[in-house]
């Protein structure tokens, strides 16, 4: 019989709740620290189409500021939260095949598949239309970066526990 079929799930409040905790932190901390990323591309890779660079450059420090500042709380929860469920598996191993669970790293590698088609989907029209700067490219990069671990990441956990 199929693993999946041979005990029914029981997911209570608290399983959910620490799923949802995992992706939600983890979509805020990915979103922050692109944020983060972008913000430095812009201090030291100034647009020479804008005139006067400094209320730009401005905005980008405070950006900065709350990008790490989120960071230093978001992604540590994150880190725990993910830690306590990985423990969780290993000690019951049925408990990372949870119906919650899959629904949310499936959903979760759609969201990073989307964002990467997106993006090269961008970088072509850009190239296209003859307007890659420096600036974009890293940009574009750093999307791929972090959606492309995150997909990674997330598939071989998908493929771990089957």
């Amino acid at each position: 019989m199929d693993q999946q079929q041979s005990a029914p799930e029981k997911v209570g409040p608290r399983d959910v709740f620490l799923h949802l905790l995992a992706i939600v932190t983890l979509y805020a901390s990915a979103i922050t620290f692109s944020v983060l990323i972008f913000d430095y591309i812009d201090i030291y890779i100034p647009d020479p189409l804008i005139d006067n660079n400094y209320y730009s450059v401005s905005s980008s420090y405070q950006s900065i500021r709350w990008s790490i500042a989120s960071l230093i709380v978001i992604f540590p929860v994150y880190l725990l939260t993910t830690r306590h469920l990985n423990r969780s598996y290993s000690g019951d191993p049925a408990r990372s095949n949870l119906r919650t669970r899959r629904w949310l790293l499936y959903f979760t590698l759609l969201v990073a598949t989307l964002i990467i088609i997106g993006d090269l989907v961008t970088l072509i029209y850009r190239l296209l239309g003859g307007e890659l700067t420096i600036r974009f490219a890293l940009k574009m990069l750093a999307v791929l970066f972090v959606a492309g671990s995150i997909f990674g990441y997330y598939r071989a956990e998908l493929k771990k526990y089957k």
